[in-house]
């Protein structure tokens, strides 16, 4: 039933969970853009472990060499939606404008990313500069932000250049997942432990090897 797989509710059944039907609905639609397009990529069902080995933490094995600027894929670990993003210049470009207006500019929360995410460009909050990889769970109550990547102005902010935003309760968070200042959620997006096994191929769930 589909309403029951949205977190429905029937006669007997508890309230609808929204949270859960959130991210089921963005997984289905798996929509994302950087820059000026919107392109839509197919939910990574074929490199996700079994439900046991979900539970469990197994690592995910994610193939991005179709990957181009402006799009996003969106993976599965540990039944969180994992948005994996190939930012543009554009994008790069204006993530240092927008330290004055972001709650942890440095990623100073050690919980909420690796330390070696931060090496290069803390910034960027990424391994490599344009490839962005972060756990698309909103920190104030689990929700799945939705990506308005256009630098352009939007409803919520005239001076928008690009990133997420939550409209349960208006939480904002730019192209990194640094969350703006004076909004509900507390943190940044996590970035999981992940690594590059080759130039096309990211490991979520596992650290580089030699990480500390």
């Amino acid at each position: 039933m589909v309403d029951e797989a949205l977190g429905g509710s029937g006669p007997g059944e508890g309230p609808v969970n929204e949270g859960r039907r959130r991210f089921l609905t963005a997984s289905t639609l798996v929509v994302g853009a950087v820059g000026a397009g919107i392109t839509a990529i197919p939910f990574i069902k074929s490199w996700n472990p079994s439900a046991r080995a979900k539970l469990a933490g197994a690592p995910v094995t994610v193939d991005i060499s179709a990957l181009q600027e402006g799009q996003r894929l969106i993976a599965e670990w540990r039944g969180q939606p994992i948005w994996i993003v190939k930012r543009s210049k554009a994008i790069l470009e204006a993530l240092p404008t927008l330290d004055d207006q972001l709650g942890d500019p440095e990623s100073e929360n050690a919980d909420q990313q690796p330390a070696y995410v931060l090496e290069s460009n803390r910034e960027l909050r990424s391994i490599k500069p344009d490839i962005s990889v972060l756990v698309g769970l909103c920190t104030h109550l689990g929700c799945s932000p939705e990506m308005v990547a256009e630098i352009r102005p939007a409803p919520f902010d005239a001076n928008w250049k690009g990133g997420y935003f939550c409209p349960c309760h208006k939480s904002k968070f730019d192209m990194a997942g640094r969350v703006y200042s004076g909004v509900p959620a507390p943190n940044n997006l996590l970035v999981p432990p992940h690594y590059y096994a080759d130039d096309n191929t990211i490991v979520i769930g596992v650290d580089p090897e030699g990480a500390a």
